[in-house]
């Protein structure tokens, strides 16, 4: 039985696969990587899972792969980047997929050459099994060297942060719904910062993606004119994330506001309705609070009429300021 640091190598290579002319040839395995890249008109996808030193280290004296790409692919946590050595081009990215009802967090180091385009996985992200699958079906394409590869692989993680800002989206117009209230919700404003915190992750990932698609593009003889449009149009979806974030952010933020709004005003129609009735019951208070202090000379205090006079004016008191508060708005 294998520990986590005991990987071997079938368990770190997910998949490899020479292709020529578009289609696959064959696997390459430790033993005839140098072979197959010395073929003609070939070559390598590499799909690695989270390699140990030893195994990564072996991959890079048979690619001639840089000790500073090397040493960020094994660490992982780097920031997406593009980043260019001689030939070769390292870049991470990173990547999301929702577990159930969270969403996670990964990263993919692509190393591409003119022959070959290495992945290599860390933490949670989704099997490019598909992604492969995808570009095998399109042999014209695939016929154009590793850059159909590298934009399968690019389209696939900034669609996978497409999906998850649509499901955002639904989440975006319950709670919104939910603060359009008087009352202050607790559980939706708990929901309103997990949410713009995923939509501000999201974004991290997608603004370097766009960044990464333009050196790309910029830079001469990188990819086929053929593939040019296809990562122009990986570099429109990165621009479209951040704009549906953006937009999100800032309606949360908006309608965080509205809500706290929308509360604070009811909290004062109810302190003004006290305030009125507190009024109201003020009049009779001081009248029958001045009749309690028994002094002897008091008005009508010994007619027989004095009682219900007293009475009578404190309610057409109390009627007529009920009248003028309600006229006001207060009650």
């Amino acid at each position: 039985m294998h520990t986590k640091n005991e990987q071997q190598p079938s368990e770190q290579r997910v998949k490899s696969m020479a292709y020529r002319n578009g289609k696959a040839v064959g696997e390459v395995t430790s033993e005839n990587i140098s072979e197959m890249l010395a073929a003609p008109d070939t070559f390598i996808w590499l799909g690695l899972w989270q390699p140990d030193n030893d195994y990564l280290r072996h991959i890079q004296q048979e690619f001639n792969l840089h000790d500073l790409a090397i040493e960020d692919a094994l660490t992982a946590h780097q920031r997406p980047k593009i980043e260019q050595y001689g030939d070769t081009f390292f870049i991470v990215a990173h990547t999301a997929q929702k577990v159930r009802d969270r969403i996670e967090y990964g990263e993919t180091h692509l190393f591409y050459g003119k022959n070959f385009l290495i992945t290599v996985r860390h933490g949670a992200s989704s099997s490019y099994a598909q992604v492969r699958e995808h570009a095998e079906q399109c042999p014209e394409q695939l016929a154009r060297g590793p850059g159909y590869a590298l934009y399968c692989v690019l389209d696939f993680i900034v669609d996978n942060y497409l999906s998850i800002v649509g499901e955002f989206s639904t989440q975006f117009e319950e709670i919104e719904s939910r603060m359009f209230k008087t009352e202050f919700d607790q559980k939706a404003v708990r929901q309103v910062y997990h949410l713009r915190r995923h939509l501000l992750s999201l974004r991290n990932a997608a603004v370097p993606m766009q960044d990464i698609c333009g050196q790309l593009l910029h830079h001469d003889g990188v990819l086929p004119k053929q593939l040019r449009d296809y990562m122009r149009d990986v570099q429109d979806h990165a621009h479209q994330v951040i704009m549906l974030t953006d937009d999100m952010r800032e309606m949360l933020t908006n309608a965080t506001h509205v809500n706290l709004a929308l509360v604070s005003v009811h909290q004062n129609e109810v302190v003004q309705r006290l305030a009125g009735w507190g009024a109201i019951l003020a009049l009779p208070t001081v009248v029958f609070s001045l009749y309690g202090m028994n002094f002897k000379d008091m008005p009508e205090l010994d007619t027989s009429w004095g009682y219900p006079l007293t009475i009578g004016i404190t309610v057409a008191g109390c009627l007529w300021l009920y009248l003028k508060l309600r006229r006001a708005g207060w009650l």
